[in-house]
């Protein structure tokens, strides 16, 4: 039988997998998860506006947990009621999305969040 996007993974898989691909996330309670550390209330908006935009985009849709200074963010398959691809897939865009520094990625041209505490919004790993 071949795999789909849509099959369950099983714990062992989703386990081995994160440490090489998704670092930060980790499973627990049949959910991979990952928890983004802000600034305050305005960085924690900004965080979870972008997470519902990628998920609205992708049609695949995270819980969230949202506090002053974080968001969890937990995924799985609610149709399959387990992790799938999609999961693995949309949780690769958030990391790409929140964690991107535009002056590391475009040095010279795009400036970056400047290096003060006013301005600062995500705490990046």
């Amino acid at each position: 039988m071949t795999q789909t996007h849509n099959d369950t993974l099983a714990p062992e898989i989703i386990k081995r997998r994160l440490p090489e691909e998704l670092p930060h996330w980790y499973y627990e309670d049949g959910w991979i998860r990952r928890r983004y550390r802000t600034s305050g209330w305005k960085g924690t908006l900004m965080v979870v506006n972008t997470i519902g935009h990628l998920a609205e985009a992708a049609w695949h849709h995270p819980d969230l947990t949202v506090s002053y200074a974080f968001v969890i963010v937990k995924l799985k398959t609610h149709s399959e009621k387990g992790v799938t691809e999609k999961d693995f897939a949309l949780a690769r865009k958030i990391e790409e999305v929140i964690q991107w520094q535009a002056a590391q990625t475009h040095p010279g041209v795009l400036e970056g969040t400047p290096d003060d505490p006013r301005f600062k919004y995500v705490k990046y790993d």
